[in-house]
């Protein structure tokens, strides 16, 4: 199914959020202009939270208060979305505070794009399908 306008902004944000999780990887492989080194892929980690993760964080959240209320199944999984946007947070906030960084960073890179897959297959589908009026509602685009 082709993406509501206004959903197409988050979907080009969790793209550039994918790439970040196969970065962030174990067993990432070597990408162009890419360090492999620790502490870059922490510093890359940091920035992308702090000038993508965040705001986006705020849209979603924007997006769940308007939905929420109208249909039970959405309901539902707005309520699984808060609480692994709380959790994917603290691993986040745990990095720097983590002896084995690089075992973190990778269940991080892993629980993030569960999230966005479901957001993405789950979530997006069923707003598209059951609240599409909701969407038309929403002037951010």
């Amino acid at each position: 199914m082709q993406r509501h306008p206004v959903l197409i902004p988050l979907s080009q944000e969790h793209q550039r959020l994918l790439f970040v999780c196969r970065y962030l990887k174990n067993d990432a492989a070597a990408y162009e202009g890419f360090p492999l080194e620790t502490n870059a892929k922490l510093a890359y980690i940091v920035k992308v939270f702090q000038e993508v993760m965040v705001p986006h964080i705020q849209k979603e959240e924007y997006l769940f208060e308007v939905c929420a209320g109208r249909n039970t199944e959405i309901d539902n999984i707005i309520k699984e979305l808060e609480q692994e946007h709380q959790h994917i947070s603290r691993m986040y906030s745990a990095l720097t505070e983590n002896t084995g960084i690089i075992e973190a960073m990778d269940l991080l890179a892993r629980s993030l794009e569960a999230h966005i897959r479901k957001e993405e297959r789950v979530f997006f589908e069923k707003l598209q399908t059951e609240l599409p009026d909701v969407l038309e509602s929403i002037g951010w685009t």
